[in-house]
């Protein structure tokens, strides 16, 4: 038993090692040495959320439905520009690093890992960065429930795997999927949960709305924003249920691709 564990220890050790190994590789592929290299890991997204909060700054009011919209901004474009790059950067991710799957301890599931944790940490510090400026400023205030607000981004992240798993694993298979799925990332702008609250929508509209995992996090993550200001909606039993079975869905996909992909 003992010896078991000692061996799992050291595979994950392992796998641990190869992943960073992958996001050493991407931080340069992607960014390079030159300028401020890596650090445009930061400043894309960072541009993304600071751009998109100034501007609904200087046009909206400053209240809508009785929140300050800098703050209702940014605790939404963030998860959204979080999932969207995940999306993006998923697509045809193993055709890409197809070369790599020569060495027998990559995976394609350790190629993904690398992408989504390479976004969601540049999203993240990015989202830091614009918060900590907005709240300078006076625009917004800190947050008022910071178990709600983690549990949420927790939750969001791993939508964000999944999505990227799926896209992934179905963008190999399908030229379709690889075409549309830009198409599908702004059609579902609307039902992301980003720019409205449930609460905000017919009761009958509602129960439609949160049935996307996006909707629920985002919810939670306001909750943990404004606090009592707000009416969040979200059902923390369903939001993991299903976080949890396309988690599981992505993973069959992924372990179940290699033989479909091209290795040159």
């Amino acid at each position: 038993m003992l010896a078991e564990i000692r061996e799992l220890r050291s595979l994950f050790a392992l796998q641990g090692r190869v992943i960073i190994a992958l996001l050493l590789r991407e931080l340069h592929t992607r960014f390079g040495r030159e300028n401020i290299g890596f650090l445009w890991m930061i400043g894309e997204p960072a541009l993304f959320c600071g751009g998109v909060t100034v501007m609904w700054t200087l046009v909206r009011p400053a209240h809508e439905h009785g929140l300050p919209v800098t703050a209702f901004v940014v605790s939404g474009y963030v998860p959204l520009t979080m999932w969207r790059h995940c999306l993006f950067r998923a697509v045809k991710a193993f055709e890409a690093n197809g070369s790599l799957l020569f060495h027998r301890q990559v995976t394609p599931l350790d190629i993904i890992m690398a992408r989504v944790i390479l976004e969601i940490t540049g999203t993240l510090m990015a989202a830091l960065l614009v918060m900590i400026g907005a709240i300078i400023l006076g625009f917004m205030e800190p947050p008022r429930e910071y178990g709600i607000l983690y549990l949420g981004l927790l939750l969001h992240i791993g939508f964000c795997l999944a999505s990227a798993l799926l896209v992934a694993a179905l963008s190999e298979l399908s030229d379709l999927v690889e075409k549309s799925v830009q198409v599908i990332a702004y059609l579902a702008i609307p039902f992301s949960g980003a720019f409205t609250m449930a609460d905000w929508l017919p009761p009958k509209y509602r129960g439609w709305l949160l049935w996307s995992p996006s909707v629920q996090n985002i919810e939670m993550i306001r909750q943990g924003q404004f606090g009592h200001g707000v009416h969040a909606h979200f059902d923390i039993g369903y939001d993991v249920s299903m976080t949890v079975i396309l988690l599981l869905l992505g993973l069959a996909l992924v372990l179940s691709v290699r033989r479909h992909i091209e290795v040159q």
